[in-house]
């Protein structure tokens, strides 16, 4: 009988994680399109969040790299119904590669520190300062190879700022849904 329940455990994870691969795919479609150079906004984050504090640090960032591994070999699971390399190491692609750094953050936090709310909403503030920096650090580097080198402070207008209080409450959303939710998932 133990057996039996350690399979099922296991099946349900891995069910767990396919559901929130898909829900942060499906989250990266819904998408509010703004003029170039700026950043478009999608509910991408929600779904991250939302995966890390719904099923913990561990299944969580496996349910972040499947979205990941997904988009990298093609699968359309980005915004715009985009995928492969070519996003990825694109002048976006460090926000989105940043998750991965933000769920391990969020595993690292949570596994240390215990897995109470405030230090899940900690971890989730820092991880959005972790895909904030990484993905920044790479668009300006994106850009200067490209010969139109951009300042901090406007990478920063494009890609940063306009996003700060929408990934907020993307983040208290995902908080609220966790609470709900996330002991059926445990």
């Amino acid at each position: 009988m133990p057996e039996q329940t350690v399979s099922r455990l296991r099946t349900r994870d891995l069910t767990l994680i396919a559901v929130f691969t898909v829900l942060t795919a499906v989250c990266a479609w819904i998408s509010v399109p703004v003029p170039a150079p700026f950043v478009q906004f999608t509910m991408q984050t929600f779904a991250i969040f939302a995966a890390l504090l719904t099923l913990g640090g561990k299944r969580g960032t496996y349910a972040v790299t499947a979205y990941l591994l997904l988009g990298a070999v093609g699968a359309p699971v980005f915004s715009n119904f985009r995928g492969g390399l070519g996003v990825l190491l694109g002048t976006t692609g460090g926000y989105i590669l940043g998750f991965f750094f933000t769920a391990l953050l969020y595993w690292l936090m949570t596994a240390k520190l215990g897995e109470s709310l405030p230090v899940k909403a900690v971890a989730g503030v820092l991880g959005m300062i972790t895909y904030y920096v990484f993905g920044t650090a790479w668009y300006l580097a994106l850009t200067f190879q490209s010969g139109s080198p951009m300042g901090l402070m406007t990478a920063l207008g494009y890609c940063v700022f306009p996003f700060l209080v929408p990934d907020l409450v993307k983040l208290a959303l995902a908080v609220l849904l966790a609470q709900r939710v996330g002991k059926y998932a445990r």
